[in-house]
């Protein structure tokens, strides 16, 4: 660019100067909210003498000022809380009456052509600078919450594990004592009604208290993996919720491959099928017209891994409410603790396996994912 087409475009800017910021101010947009709408013009003013000085400056040297400027903006736009579409609203009205007004500078395009490149790349570069700052900033407070949330999530569920580990020990020796009573009467009175019912009841008890204590460890002290079969497993699990099957009636529909062998905790496998299980049955007990169904399905798509389908053909469950039904603390049943799904969950995982649920007005099913174990002799 010519020296004295710099020049007179330098002075056309300085003389009206004042005039070119004032039809700014009638026309941008400041929030009646923003703390920093005081500094709104002031800023505009800045970057307005930027651009005159651009003319007499290294392009090294405009872009640290130009860079300087947006990250102190940028700031204050994070700590203002206001929509940014008001701020690139702004600076674009400003591009645009700068151009505007070198239109009456009384020099030819061609001339004119290099400064409004010039001008036009201070201001994508502000924007950018500006943009790009407050997207960093705005993350860095996003993930900072995000932690703050998790660190309370975790207190809570570290607060719960050391209450409930103390709470279940007290409770259980109680319910020993029940238990033995129970079988002590079984031997004296065999005919006497409902004890077998009793002692199912008490399981069950047994069964919830336990889901608390898997919320404390993740391995229990004295227990040791094992390898056991799915079917007979189902077959217990059938066995203990007999009394719940009997009275909702359900049907219950199975169709299981060969027995698979499966290394873990079974007594914790033992619980999922349970919870799940008894779940379907509870919910198919809140809507006496169907007609009750609970299937059972195991199949193996590879040798590594067995599935487990069990469906119910009660109320679809909304996709909302299945992104979050395996957090602690969800439920939908009035006294229920919201645990149950996320312990599920949790013990499929320490297993290397997964669960998932799917829902269609047709059916609901939770699938168990599970790794498929390799006894000793089979190395062999």
């Amino acid at each position: 660019m010519q020296t004295d087409t710099k020049s007179q475009i330098m002075f056309f800017l300085q003389k009206h100067r004042d005039d070119l910021l004032r039809e700014w101010h009638k026309t941008v947009i400041i929030s009646d909210l923003d703390p920093y709408k005081e500094e709104v013009q002031k800023n505009g003013e800045e970057l307005f003498d930027v651009i005159i000085d651009s003319f007499t400056i290294s392009n090294t040297e405009l872009l640290k000022i130009v860079h300087k400027i947006a990250i102190h903006i940028a700031e204050e736009r994070v700590k203002a809380d206001i929509n940014m579409g008001e701020f690139v609203y702004n600076v674009n009205l400003g591009r645009t009456i700068f151009f505007s007004s070198l239109s009456k500078v009384g020099l030819e395009w061609d001339d004119l052509q290099e400064a409004i490149n010039k001008i036009n790349c201070i201001f994508d570069k502000f924007l950018f600078y500006a943009i790009s700052h407050y997207a960093e900033s705005q993350n860095k407070i996003i993930e900072e919450k995000t932690k703050f949330i998790d660190s309370t999530h975790q207190d809570r569920l570290t607060l719960l594990g050391q209450m409930t580990s103390s709470f279940i020990h007290e409770f259980r020796n109680p319910l020993t004592s029940i238990n033995g009573f129970i079988q002590l009467l079984k031997a004296d009175h065999p005919d006497m009604k409902y004890l077998d019912i009793i002692s199912s009841e008490l399981d069950q008890l047994n069964f919830r208290i336990s889901q608390f204590l898997l919320l404390s460890k993740k391995e229990l002290i004295g227990k040791e993996k094992m390898f056991f079969g799915l079917n007979q497993l189902i077959e217990e699990v059938l066995n203990f919720l007999y009394p719940s099957i009997l009275d909702g009636k359900v049907k219950i529909l199975k169709e299981l491959c060969d027995d698979t062998p499966l290394y873990g905790y079974a007594d914790e496998i033992r619980q999922v099928l349970i919870n799940i299980i008894f779940n379907a049955i509870d919910e198919l007990g809140h809507h006496p017209n169907l007609n009750p169904i609970v299937d059972i399905k195991s199949y193996c798509e590879n040798e590594n891994y067995i599935y487990i389908d069990i469906s119910n053909n009660g109320p679809m469950i909304p996709e909302e409410l299945r992104k979050t039904i395996f957090e602690p603390f969800f439920t939908t049943k009035k006294l229920g603790t919201g645990l149950g799904l996320f312990v599920c969950k949790e013990i499929i995982e320490k297993h290397k396996g997964e669960l998932t649920c799917d829902s269609n007005p047709k059916k609901t099913t939770f699938t168990i994912k599970l790794p498929i174990a390799v006894k000793p002799e089979e190395l062999v």
